[in-house]
């Protein structure tokens, strides 16, 4: 039963025991424990791991089933010799986990962490692990982080190898998801493996250097390794040893008993403490100097790496600590080239990437920024050095120039992972597939607009943070459980101006205090919000009052709890550590923070707002990645998810003078979210190995995003890459191109384009729907293969690179026999009254969709979720069976297109009901069956721009060929 995968269980157990021969009865009796077991029996809690850590393996040797799959589970079952009772019985117990696992982009790389080494080696992993299900975390949770961790772990260099190489890897999480779990993993991983020094880049701040310091003493390093050789009953030895103030010490912080040393393990010796930041050495020198067995081997051998200590200290990402960790290193000597050591960089995107101007380096000589210099140094001092950067914005590291060695592209693998089960995230706020303009069931829960019309709405999210606490308090009177309960904050984000945060804090405590919450004009206001939004919303799964009445005895507690220390307010900014030293505002060592926080910047990155609950959001800044951060309201929120919510700008003013434009910073957020979907699902879909070797490289994911994010441009803007996306192949896949002109030649060109389509639709018009999903009328047609090709060819779009891609793979499905024989066209018709319906080339009349262009000239989703069903069940890309006329219209080489005739504004109409070409964008969505997959070619495919030099990953522009 070992990570060399399930074996004949009758056998293995017949040879574990003392029975002269296998019995019969011994199975039988297995079987039945099996039957009766409720289900907090320990042999089925057994089970249960065991059945998930086979499911979620990646690429293990002993299977070749995809993880996470039902044929996967029913291998196990096989291998393990289990008939129809005990695998229904463990189904039930342990369902299969089909949600996504972690997705990796990888050059090659050689193999040498295997599951048997890493069960070999695993005294602070099993601790970790040990430690995670202890705090709650299920099965399919852990195995989650195993895997994630080990893919981190396996891409590094061997440890031990002679010669040295050190890769660079980027993981890519979630805005406040648990990427610290992952690299607290994979630094268990990688120290149990032989890594012996780690360097933690931990943040722009002391605040949340000491954040992560502790979460790695508490979680990984333990008791024993930071109290040393000081006896833990002698006060007098106590004195000056980290986190004796700390309520959470000794009982949550993790211990092994003994000294890991004493137990056949190795010690962690701390170069950092909670409170104090690397500065230099105050052991001297000999902390860093590694005992060696055997002097005559290098440190990296096996005889003496795994008797080394590891070194781990958490430096904060600044000039003065990095030059004295620099200073100290070099005075270390030639031991530096034997030392794996390990460097995590948290929030990589965050002062890490070099953002000098190409154009101002002197005779083309590099000029690094000060941190992203220093992590330099430490990296050609160190050169095993491996570097892995954690971030929830990534698009700043894909685009460091691969051409500069000495940077920190992740050259070696990218690793996005899934989002976390209980996660609140981007599409619990935004209705992603819904239509423009339409407000969806995430919109209707969680996001309360301001707009001109409604005032700021200030005091009622101040009502909604009172009435959130006492519901809170009820949650916990009933049965909930109080952890998640222990912090209630709001955040209120305005501005970036420390001036404007104090006045904004003086407001709301002249707000706070005209309240009235213990008059009757204050329960009369949280009374009606009660009705309106928070008892319609509520999760019924949990308690929550049935009148505002059985809720207001809660409210003065509530009260009390926010205006403990005297103020309900507190402001969170400035530059220096003193202004984010407050007591109130420590998680950790507080017992109760709830507070209203009033911050700019300092609040949006790496620092985690607990028990967060309303969010009053109306600054803008025109920074995608400084938007996405600010996305403070992302996170977990077990008890309280249905309280949640946010309070944003929709009629905001950007710039001044002239220049000053209104945006809806909610419609941003989402135009930034379906950016990272886009991201995230793309290299989803270029993940999976063809013949053994990856499709795409880290290399080439630059070109390949750039298509759906053309605002990111390159950080080298003297450099572009040596690779140009040429197709992708996408059957079965929903393609929506948005990259329309938007001039009226232009649009005028692309409606006479598609004439022969318009006259191939069908007058009459038909009901389509599948399964218990909405009926739509649209009118249909079909058309050749060619006829589409031709029209598609010659359509103008303002991003070229958008869409040619797909239109190669189209093209390239025409020269192939048997792939697409036809389309079915697809124009939806309006029900409402309002409609707008036109002529369009003499054909029709046709109904004509209103939306509007999300960034610069493209739009954001254009077709109607209700409208795709049909689609692609007539292109054979989903199960479900759809109504007679559908079923009638589905063929199997037959693809589907979804033709949309929009507007941006009213439209210019003749007499007889024509609009004109001009004022149309005729925006198509499309599926393509799945007979045009092909076989043993990439989903992608790639041309090297300067033929002569295919091994470059970057060229100078002046060298590319036209």
């Amino acid at each position: 039963m070992s990570r060399r995968g399930p074996k004949h269980f009758a056998k293995l157990a017949f040879m574990l025991s003392d029975a002269d021969e296998p019995a019969d009865t011994d199975m039988a009796r297995f079987r039945d424990r099996v039957l009766a077991a409720d289900s907090g029996d320990d042999l089925l809690a057994l089970w249960r791991r065991r059945l998930t850590a086979w499911d979620f393996e990646q690429s293990p040797a002993w299977s070749a089933t995809a993880p996470r799959t039902p044929e996967r589970r029913a291998e196990v079952y096989d291998r393990l010799a289990f008939g129809a009772d005990l695998r229904k019985a463990l189904d039930a117990a342990a369902p299969v986990h089909t949600e996504a696992g972690p997705v990796t982009i990888s050059r090659e790389f050689r193999p040498w962490y295997t599951r048997e080494q890493a069960a070999n080696r695993s005294f602070y992993w099993t601790s970790y692990e040990r430690l995670l299900r202890r705090k709650g975390w299920g099965d399919a949770a852990v195995s989650s982080l195993d895997e994630a961790a080990h893919a981190v772990v396996e891409r590094l260099a061997d440890p031990t190898r002679d010669e040295s190489y050190g890769a660079r890897g980027l993981v890519v999480g979630y805005v406040q998801s648990g990427k610290t779990a992952n690299f607290t993993g994979v630094t268990a991983k990688a120290i149990d493996a032989g890594y012996r020094l780690v360097i933690v880049l931990g943040g722009t701040l002391n605040l949340l250097r000491g954040q992560t310091q502790r979460r790695l003493d508490m979680e990984l390093i333990g008791q024993e390794n930071i109290l040393g050789a000081a006896d833990p009953n002698d006060p007098d030895a106590l004195i000056g040893i980290d986190y004796q103030d700390d309520e959470d010490w000794p009982a949550k912080f993790v211990s092994f008993g003994a000294r890991p040393s004493q137990l056949g393990a190795f010690d962690i010796e701390r170069l950092t403490s909670r409170d104090r930041d690397y500065t230099s050495l105050e052991r001297g020198i000999s902390a860093l100097e590694f005992e060696k067995p055997n002097r005559t081997l290098p440190l990296h051998d096996p005889s003496n790496l795994h008797a080394a200590r590891a070194r781990v200290m958490v430096v904060k990402k600044n000039k003065t600590v990095l030059e004295n960790l620099v200073k100290d290193l070099k005075k270390i000597g030639p031991i530096l080239g034997e030392i794996p050591a390990l460097i995590i960089d948290d929030e990589s995107d965050q002062a890490s990437v070099n953002t000098t101007d190409p154009k101002k380096w002197e005779a083309g000589k590099v000029t690094r920024t000060a941190i992203n210099g220093q992590i330099s140094k430490l990296l050609k001092l160190l050169p095993r050095a491996q570097y892995v950067g954690y971030t929830a914005t990534p698009f700043a590291n894909v685009f460091i120039d691969p051409g500069d060695e000495e940077d920190l592209f992740p050259r070696d693998f990218l690793i996005s992972l899934p989002r976390p089960a209980d996660y609140m995230g981007v599409q619990d706020f935004h209705d992603l597939d819904g239509a423009d303009g339409v407000e969806g069931e995430a919109e209707k829960k969680h996001v309360r607009g301001i707009y001109d019309s409604t005032g700021d709405r200030l005091q009622e999210a101040l009502d909604a943070f009172v009435l959130t606490g006492a519901l809170k308090l009820h949650r916990e009177r009933n049965g909930v459980p109080s952890g998640p309960f222990r912090h209630h904050t709001m955040l209120v984000h305005e501005s970036v101006r420390m001036a404007e945060h104090a006045e904004l804090a003086d407001r709301i405590k002249a707000m706070w205090n005209n309240a009235a919450y213990t008059g009757p004009e204050g329960h009369a206001r949280l009374e009606a919000l009660f009705d309106r939004d928070f008892r319609v919303h509520a999760d019924d799964s949990l308690p929550t009052p049935a009148t505002y009445a059985d809720l207001k005895p809660y409210v003065s507690g509530a009260r009390r709890l926010i205006n403990q220390g005297g103020s309900p307010v507190m402001v969170v900014n400035g530059e220096s550590e003193r202004d984010y030293a407050q007591p109130d505002l420590d998680f950790d060592r507080t017992p109760n923070v709830w507070k209203i926080l009033v911050g700019g910047t300092k609040l949006s990155r790496g620092f985690t707002v607990e028990g967060l609950t309303i969010s009053y959001y109306r600054r803008t800044t025109q920074q995608a990645d400084t938007l996405m951060q600010m996305g403070r309201w992302f996170g977990f929120r077990p008890g309280y998810r249905d309280l949640v919510r946010l309070y944003i700008g929709r009629e905001e003013q950007l710039g001044k003078g002239r220049a000053a434009k209104t945006v809806d910073l909610y419609e941003a957020f989402e135009a930034i979210c379906r950016d990272e979907e886009l991201f995230r699902a793309e290299l989803a879909r270029y993940a999976p190995l063809v013949d053994g070797r990856p499709q795409v490289t880290p290399a080439q994911i630059p070109p390949l995003v750039a298509q759906h994010l053309p605002w990111v441009k390159p950080s080298a803007r003297n450099k572009m890459f040596n690779a140009e996306l040429v197709e992708v192949r996408s059957p079965g896949t929903w393609v929506e191109p948005t990259a329309y002109p938007n001039t009226v030649d232009g649009l005028a060109h692309n409606t006479e384009c598609w004439e022969p389509v318009l006259a191939a639709l069908g007058q009459d018009s038909v009901r389509l729907s599948v399964g218990d999903g909405p009926e739509y009328e649209a009118r249909v047609g079909t058309v050749s293969h060619g006829t589409l090709t031709r029209v598609l060819c010659d359509l103008r779009w303002t991003v070229p690179s958008q869409f040619s891609p797909h239109l190669e793979f189209l093209l390239e499905a025409g020269r192939q026999p048997d792939a697409i024989d036809d389309w079915l066209v697809i124009t939806p018709l309006q029900t409402s009254a309002k409609r707008v319906e036109a002529r369009i080339l003499g054909h029709g009349p046709f109904a004509l969709a209103r939306r509007g262009r999300r960034r610069g000239s493209l739009f954001g989703a254009l077709s109607e979720p209700k409208h795709r069903a049909a689609a692609l069940r007539v292109a054979g890309a989903l199960e479900m069976v759809g109504n007679t006329p559908v079923e009638q219209l589905a063929r199997p080489r037959r693809g589907a297109l979804l033709l949309y005739p929009v507007i941006e504004s009213d439209p210019r109409l003749a007499p007889d009901g024509t609009v004109e070409p001009g004022d149309l964008v005729m925006a198509f969505s499309f599926v393509a069956p799945e007979s045009s997959v092909g076989t043993g070619r990439p989903l992608v495919r790639f041309r090297t721009i300067d033929s002569g030099r295919q091994d470059s990953i970057v060229i100078d522009r002046d060298d590319a060929h036209s």
